[in-house]
């Protein structure tokens, strides 16, 4: 995969800056442009009590909220400068009423990178949907959990491969992000599916230093994935995202749900 464009999906301190980060790390690192975006439309709070409340207070509510984003566009722009991105970075606010959906705006770039949602009441309609994000917009997204800091990009990872459609969508957009790794496991949970020796023979193709693991579970399938990532030292995790219906995924949860709510570590995903 080669990486020119990136979009971090930023909506604050939310994550406490950590996809931000990571952002302008990977930006550095491939030369790459970086572009920050802020999605808004009516906070909860106006929302909920847009029928309720006198306009005056409606009106201090959005010139709060006002406030806030340009906050947040503010800090996007030092952490763009002291990472020396120059004019390599911008910032962008969109409107899904007026500009469609984040996902769609997702579209023109390599990939997507994005703090751990959140639902506080006063950021809930300023955050991205990490799982939306790589459900509908098409591209890969790298999912930083909350504090996650690290001197500089992963050196060892993990990919969890069950043979499905995602999964092999997700190793296929991070080929050339794995080549530069020193080690990358290839993990099974339960038995390895059909064609895993030859997905190895293809990754050493493009030069990765891979070997293949078959594990039995150890409670859930997410935190067996994560367990087994703690003993590589992998500070990356490749995995596909929702290859059931993402309705079946709220409803009964499911491996993807499991890994971004518990992960320390960024989660490479993709559909």
């Amino acid at each position: 995969m080669h990486i020119k464009s990136i979009l971090c999906a930023y909506s604050g301190d939310a994550a406490q800056g950590s996809g931000l980060r990571h952002a302008v790390k990977l930006a550095q690192h491939h030369d790459a442009h970086l572009t920050g975006v802020l999605r808004h439309g009516r906070s909860r709070l106006e929302g909920r009590y847009a029928t309720r409340v006198p306009e005056a207070l409606l009106s201090q509510l959005r010139e709060a909220d006002a406030a806030h984003i340009a906050e947040i566009s503010e800090r996007f722009r030092a952490a763009a400068g002291q990472g020396g991105l120059g004019d390599m970075a911008e910032f962008v606010e969109i409107d899904p009423v007026r500009d469609g959906p984040l996902s769609a705006f997702a579209h023109a770039f390599d990939l997507i990178v994005t703090g751990v949602h959140t639902d506080a009441a006063n950021e809930a309609h300023l955050a991205a949907h990490p799982d939306m994000l790589a459900l509908k917009s098409g591209r890969p997204v790298v999912v930083v959990p909350d504090d996650y800091d690290a001197e500089g990009l992963a050196d060892r990872a993990l990919v969890a491969w069950d043979g499905k459609r995602s999964a092999a969508r997700a190793l296929g957009d991070a080929m050339g992000v794995l080549a530069e790794k020193s080690h990358v496991t290839l993990l099974s949970v339960g038995e390895s599916p059909r064609g895993t020796d030859r997905m190895l023979a293809n990754m050493r193709r493009h030069g990765i230093a891979v070997d293949a693991r078959t594990v039995g579970r150890q409670g859930s399938i997410a935190e067996t994935i994560l367990a087994e990532a703690a003993k590589d030292k992998a500070k990356l995790i490749v995995m596909g995202a929702f290859e059931h219906s993402k309705f079946a995924h709220d409803l009964f949860g499911g491996v993807t749900t499991g890994v971004i709510a518990a992960t320390p570590v960024p989660v490479f995903m993709a559909h």
